[in-house]
């Protein structure tokens, strides 16, 4: 039992602890962010109550915020709470921050303005930087559970960036509802139920503390959980009998507790808890207005000494959000409504808290009561906030009267919430659609959502089993609608990998009429057939990209050539046009990042990742993966969240750390039917088989190479694209292995399939390896030379030294060392400068026995810039052009407090003192 200014705490010895070490670090300018966790009752506000007495303590100044279920609608109410103390100092801020978290609060100018959540969330994190100038800040944020999304994504946003500031994040949610956004994003501490001595304890510290019988059952259907300890002690004190009834569960024993205070209220008393249980909302003014004279303030007193609120100047809050709940359930529909209509009468400046009150104090469907909810989402869309405009259009869906026009607000609700990025709402609304209309457009545009909803997880045929009916049906009566179904069906159709899905696609896409916009049939046609259809695309691509970028922070919705432009680059991307893609993927990142539109941030960004990993550019891969891991990991975009780490294991793997990439791989594919996912099939066997690789098990190695092959006697690939790119690594395992023979079977079948169509230059460069490395002598330096006759194979510099150091490898075994040296040097400085530890030792080795002592890596090489993280190197990059801290920040969505902090720590990794020296100090991006 810990004491705490006037309270005790029980059990909890080491949760105390834990959050005693956040405050002490918190006092030394160190900053943290700790998530509490446990189910209703457990004590986490307890906690979190004692965490800001330490805090106080120690002159730490504390910020606090509580989730509210009837605000969770509404977009930033909770953030406004947190910063509501310190908004007039938002006037200190940059201007563009400035306006855009003002403009969440309805605070600018009037100016209108395209929201832009990134900076919104920086200018929360700056104004919190300066105000943390005077002194530490600890945020304290109760009920994160029922935070409104949009104050979610701030507080994710903050809690990766509060490195360097002398602020620290504390949350409590419960387990059963940790938001997306934090449950990757923050440390967890669970709070687990009270272990049976300390259960004990907490009764014996109660002012009437059961006995005998009494006891043993309220132990008993407490189960440990301390708020129902408490609330059952006083249950028995009150009526000793009702130790002897029977069992309830606990969830409702407890509501059922708390109601059981109600009725010894005045009944006016009564009306004041149902009135702020309605309100949902702390604000007393409020209450009472809607009230009217019938009550005064006094009237709260019989409420406070029950301990079911506390009011504080003019705010309300009930002790619990239980009690809340149990006042709300214990009075009668009647009341309830009339509290609802009575709040919405008095909310005139508020629409959108006034829309929610007459939507709940409707009777059955309402359209007055929809349309208000409807303009609630309007405004809340031109905010950004488009899962609160999904929310309040589904609300208005159910009251709406006429059938299609619900179906009509589902299916802009599922637009918004596609937006937001959070595919199982997406999936949920949109399979309403089909039982309300049989209107052909709302029931294809619900078909492409759902569609879209299972493409970003991984059931593609589910996917798929959406999608291709409605490109069928529209092939003569809307072109444009199939043709736009078939563009969202090829990504879970490449992804899938499984045959009849592309060969429907394409069959469909033939009978399409021309178009004046092709671009869904373009990538129809790459996605699916990327060899047979290169000719064809590549010319359609050259003729597809005449529009000028999108203005920044242009809606997603109206933002046509910035769609043509991730088509495009994905396109660019499977079709070996590594460059292009990322120039295209990279320009759709810097717009996309302007927008709330998680669920397109994260698949371009990834795709992003995978052109940037291909064409050497592996520290700026990374920082896209952990972008596009961090979006899709908030909104559930299941492909990402498992095809992101299979990428970033692979380059753990690359580099030597086999062990962590192994684990990688494991975390990220457990519970996945890979078998459904042939695409991240291919790559994890190709993660895993590079860390054999890289130990130079090469018979381990082999076994994952060959994987990504048929077993039948002519080998088909798993995957229809990805499997080719591994073909040279298969080989190469293969020679060292004695199973040279199997894997010309792979080869020549492999040859004769990529002849039906063209090869990309990377492509080709591959086969000739493969080629060079199964060869007779006589033959096998004709494929060496081959492989490395076009120049465009230096696009892919990994690739490219592989073959130049087999081909040295090959040369000295023949006694010409002098050949070999320069090829060897070639390979080692790439090696080198990506990091490929085992490479780059083999390839040491094989200059020392050509005669050369490789001289040390050279300064800025990837071994001296490995302890940067990729946000680090981007910030030395960005400090070495120039920009000052508060640029920077600008840039990359920190605050400059923290990008100084970097900086102090980037210097004694390079070796340097200032930032003169960051220039000499950094190799030139993408070397």
């Amino acid at each position: 039992m810990t004491p705490l200014g006037d309270e005790w705490i029980v059990g909890r010895d080491h949760e105390l602890a834990l959050l005693s070490r956040l405050v002490d670090a918190l006092t030394t300018g160190r900053s943290g962010a700790l998530l509490m966790t446990g189910g209703p009752g457990a004590g986490k506000s307890a906690l979190l109550e004692a965490a800001a007495r330490m805090a106080r303590r120690s002159g730490v100044r504390v910020l606090r915020c509580r989730g509210s279920e009837g605000e969770s609608g509404l977009p930033f109410a909770g953030l406004h709470q947190l910063l509501r103390p310190f908004l007039d100092l938002a006037e200190g801020l940059p201007a563009r921050q400035r306006a855009a978290l003002l403009g969440v609060f309805g605070l600018d100018d009037g100016t209108p303005t395209v929201s832009d959540p990134l900076l919104t969330s920086l200018g929360a994190l700056t104004l919190l930087s300066d105000v943390a100038e005077h002194g530490p800040l600890l945020l304290v944020i109760d009920d994160t559970h029922w935070l409104d999304l949009g104050t979610l994504d701030v507080l994710a946003f903050m809690a990766r960036r509060l490195e360097g500031e002398p602020v620290a994040l504390l949350l409590a949610a419960r387990d059963t509802a940790v938001p997306a956004q934090l449950d990757r994003q923050v440390d967890r501490l669970t709070i687990e139920p009270l272990d049976p001595a300390a259960a004990g304890r907490l009764l014996d510290h109660q002012p009437r503390p059961p006995a005998g019988r009494a006891r043993s059952r309220v132990l008993e259907q407490a189960a440990g959980v301390p708020l129902a300890l408490v609330e059952l002690a006083r249950a028995v004190a009150r009526d000793p009998a009702a130790a002897h009834g029977d069992t309830l569960p606990l969830t409702d024993r407890l509501e059922a507790i708390f109601a059981a205070d109600l009725p010894e209220l005045p009944s006016v008393t009564r009306e004041l808890l149902l009135f702020a249980a309605a309100a949902e909302s702390a604000e007393l003014p409020v209450i009472l207005s809607a009230v009217g004279d019938r009550a005064t303030p006094d009237d709260w007193l019989p409420a406070e000494r029950a301990g079911l609120v506390r009011v504080d100047a003019d705010r309300v809050r009930f002790r619990h959000p239980l009690i809340r709940s149990a006042v709300y359930r214990a009075a009668t529909y009647t009341e309830r409504h009339t509290a609802h209509r009575a709040l919405a009468d008095v909310l005139v400046g508020g629409p959108d808290r006034r829309a929610w009150h007459h939507a709940a104090a409707a009777s059955g469907v309402d359209e007055e009561a929809a349309r208000e909810l409807d303009d609630s989402a309007a405004r809340a869309q031109r905010r950004g906030g488009y899962a609160a405009a999904a929310t309040a259009l589904e609300r208005a869906a159910r009251l709406s009267p006429d059938p299609t026009v619900r179906a009509g607000r589902l299916v802009r609700a599922a637009t918004m919430a596609m937006y937001a990025g959070h595919p199982r709402w997406v999936g949920e609304l949109s399979a309403q659609v089909a039982t309300l209309t049989d209107e052909p457009a709302l029931l294809a545009e619900a078909s492409l959502r759902a569609g879209w909803a299972l493409a970003v997880t991984t059931r593609f045929a589910g996917s798929l089993g959406f999608l291709l009916p409605v490109a069928e049906a529209a092939v003569d009566e809307d072109p444009v609608l199939s043709l736009d179904a078939l563009a969202t069906a090829t990504t879970p159709a490449y992804n899938s990998g499984a045959p009849e899905h592309r060969e429907k696609i394409l069959r469909i896409a033939e009978r399409v009429p021309p178009q004046e916009d092709e671009i869904g049939r373009l990538w129809a046609l790459a996605g699916c057939d990327p060899v047979r259809n290169r000719a064809r695309a590549l010319a359609m691509f050259a003729r597809a990209w005449t529009d000028p970028l999108a203005e920044p922070g242009a809606r997603p919705e109206l933002d046509l050539p910035l769609a043509r432009m991730v088509v495009l680059g994905g396109t660019a991307w499977v079709l070996d046009e590594t460059a292009e893609a990322i120039r295209l993927l990279g320009a759709a990142m810097d717009h996309l990042r302007r927008s709330p539109t998680s669920g397109a941030n994260a698949t371009v960004a990834q795709a992003l990742a995978l052109a940037l990993y291909e064409s050497g550019s592996w520290t700026e891969a990374r920082a896209a993966l952990d972008e596009a891991y961090g979006l899709a990991a908030e909104g559930g975009l299941e492909n990402v969240v498992v095809g992101a780490p299979v990428l970033r294991a692979t380059l753990l793997a690359l580099r030597g750390d086999t062990e962590e990439a192994r684990a990688a791989v494991q975390r990220a594919v457990h519970g996945i039917d890979l078998p459904n996912c042939r695409s991240l099939q291919v790559r994890t066997h190709y993660a895993l088989g590079a860390a054999a690789l890289a130990e130079g098990d090469h018979a381990a190695a082999y076994d994952r190479f060959r994987a990504v092959y048929t077993r039948q006697p002519e080998p088909e690939p798993l995957h229809f694209h990805a499997s080719d790119y591994y073909l040279a690594d298969l080989v190469a395992a293969a020679v060292r292995t004695g199973r040279a023979e199997d894997a010309r079977l792979v080869l020549d079948t492999t040859r004769r399939r990529l002849a039906e169509g063209e090869t990309s230059a990377r492509l080709t460069a591959i086969v000739h390896r493969a080629d060079a490395l199964l060869s007779e002598p006589d033959d096998a330096e004709r494929h060496f030379t081959a492989a490395l006759a076009d120049p465009a194979g230096d696009r892919w510099p990994f690739e490219r030294a592989q073959v130049r150091l087999d081909y040295a490898e090959w040369l000295r075994r023949r006694r010409r060392a002098v050949e070999a040296r320069p090829l060897l040097a070639a390979a080692l400085e790439v090696f080198e400068r990506l990091g490929t530890r085992p490479w780059t030792d083999r390839t040491r080795a094989e200059l020392r026995a050509a005669g050369v002592t490789p001289a040390s890596p050279p300064a800025g090489s990837a071994d001296s810039l490995a302890e940067l993280t990729p946000q680090q190197l981007q910030i030395a990059r960005l400090a070495a052009a120039g920009l000052t801290n508060r640029e920077i920040g600008e840039r990359i969505f920190l605050s400059p407090r923290t990008v100084g902090f970097h900086l102090y720590r980037i210097f004694p990794k390079l070796g340097i003192t200032s930032r003169a020296q960051l220039r000499d100090a950094l190799p030139e991006p993408g070397e």
